[in-house]
C-alpha cells in the first residue's frame, strides 16, 4: 500500500539504493513494516544503523495519520511499488523510490521532451524554447523541465499557452514554489500538468538538491533538448544523465564566441542532435513514434525463433545486458551473438555500452 511506501520513503538514512536493496530481500514496504526487529537485522547487507533507523521509525511514525494529513493537503505520493509510478523513470539507475506530486503524473504512453537551458538566456534562446514547446504542446507531446527562470520558464509557458501539458521537477518540496516569482507558472502547471519532487513537503530549495533532480527530468523524458548553456551548467548535467540513461539529446547550435552557446556546441561536438528548426525536430520524433508500427508488419517474419524470443524482451527504453541474461534462456555468449544479428537487421541498437533499445 502507498501509505507504507510513504513511511519507508521517510525513514532516516534511507536512500533509493538502500531501499532497493532492502526490497530485494523482502516483498515490499508493507512486509518490511511487519517484520520484527530481529528479522529486520537479518536482512543481508543491512547496516546496524539502518536497521535501528527502521525500528525507531516504526515506533514514532503514525502511518495512517501521516498518510491522511498528506492527502488532506492535496499532495499525491507514488512509489516504485505502485503501478502508476512513471514508467520511463522506473528504468533509470538510482530512480527515486518515491515521488510527491501536485496536479497529476506524466502519462506513460505519451511522448515527453525535456526542455532545459540557462537561467540568464538571450531573447533568441527564449523565443526558440517557447516556439519549440508550443509546437510540442499542440501535438500532444509532454514538456518536462525544472520551473527555473529563463529557458525552463519559456519552454513550460510555451507548452501551456498552446494548450499542452507540462511537468516541473523541483529541487525542494512540491509545496514550496521556487523561485517565488514563478508563482503564476506553478499554479498553471498544477492545472495543466503537475509539480513533482522526490523530496518531502516542506523541503527547502538547497543547491545540493538540484543536480539530483536533473536525473529525474531526464528520466521522465524520451528526449532532452538543451537550448542555451554555458560550459559549466546544470543543463549539461541533465544532458549527461539523459545520455547515461540511453535517451537522445539535442542542442541548439550557436556562435562559438557566445558564452551561452558553448555548452550546446560542446554537446553537438560529442554527438548530440542539432536543433535547426522546431518543425523538423517534431517531424523527426514523430517519425520515430509512427514508423515502428508501420514497419513491424513487414519485418516481423524476418526473425528467427531465438531472435524473436530475445526481441520480445525489448521496449522503447534501454535494457541492460545483465537483465537480458536473467530474463532469457540463453547464456551471455549466445545472447551477444543473437543481439548482433538483431542489430544487423535493424531491430535493436546499442545506446550506451551494454544497453540496448528496440528501433522498430
Amino acid at each position: 500500500m502507498s501509505m507504507y511506501a510513504y513511511w519507508l520513503a521517510n525513514v532516516p538514512r534511507m536512500t533509493p539504493v538502500k531501499i532497493r536493496h532492502i526490497l530485494g530481500e523482502c516483498a515490499g514496504a508493507r512486509e518490511l513494516y511487519g517484520l520484527s526487529g530481529k528479522a529486520i537485522r537479518s536482512i543481508h547487507g543491512l547496516k546496524e544503523e539502518d536497521a535501528a533507523a527502521i525500528e525507531d521509525s516504526k515506533k514514532t511514525w503514525d502511518i495512517e495519520k501521516q498518510w491522511m494529513e498528506l492527502a488532506q493537503r492535496g499532495i499525491g505520493f507514488v512509489s516504485l511499488e505502485d503501478k502508476n509510478y512513471p514508467e520511463k523513470l522506473s528504468y533509470i539507475m538510482n530512480a527515486p523510490y518515491g515521488l510527491y506530486y501536485l496536479g497529476r503524473l506524466p502519462e506513460n504512453n505519451t511522448k515527453s521532451v525535456a526542455i532545459v537551458g540557462s537561467r540568464v538566456r538571450s531573447a533568441y534562446g527564449g523565443q526558440i524554447a517557447a516556439k519549440l514547446a508550443s509546437l510540442l504542446g499542440k501535438n500532444g507531446i509532454q514538456v518536462v523541465s525544472g520551473m527555473a527562470l529563463g529557458i525552463d520558464t519559456d519552454g513550460q509557458q510555451g507548452a501551456l499557452e498552446a494548450g499542452g501539458s507540462s511537468f516541473a521537477v523541483l529541487g525542494c518540496g512540491v509545496d514550496v514554489c521556487y523561485p517565488k516569482s514563478n508563482g503564476w507558472l506553478y499554479e498553471r502547471l498544477k492545472e495543466q500538468g503537475g509539480i513533482l519532487s522526490e523530496y518531502p513537503p516542506g523541503t527547502k530549495p538547497l543547491s545540493a538538491y538540484f543536480p539530483q533532480r536533473n536525473r529525474i527530468i531526464a528520466g521522465l523524458s524520451d528526449y532532452t533538448v538543451v537550448i542555451e548553456a554555458r560550459l559549466k551548467s546544470g543543463s549539461l548535467i541533465t544532458a549527461d544523465f539523459a545520455m547515461e540513461q540511453g535517451r537522445e539529446v539535442y542542442a541548439l547550435p550557436g556562435r562559438i564566441t557566445d558564452e551561452l552557446s558553448r555548452g550546446c556546441n560542446r554537446l553537438i561536438q560529442q554527438g548530440a542532435g542539432i536543433i535547426t528548426d522546431p518543425a523538423d525536430f517534431l517531424k523527426e520524433i514523430c517519425l520515430e513514434m509512427s514508423e515502428p508500427a508501420l514497419q513491424m508488419d513487414f519485418r516481423k517474419n524476418l526473425l528467427e525463433k531465438d531472435e524473436a524470443l530475445v526481441y520480445s524482451l525489448f521496449d522503447f527504453y534501454p535494457i541492460g545486458l545483465g537483465e537480458m541474461v536473467e530474463k532469457s534462456p540463453y547464456g551471455l555468449s549466445e545472447l551477444l551473438e543473437i543481439l548482433e544479428r538483431l542489430q544487423q537487421k535493424g531491430f535493436v541498437k546499442e545506446t550506451v555500452p551494454n544497453f540496448y533499445i528496440k528501433t522498430i
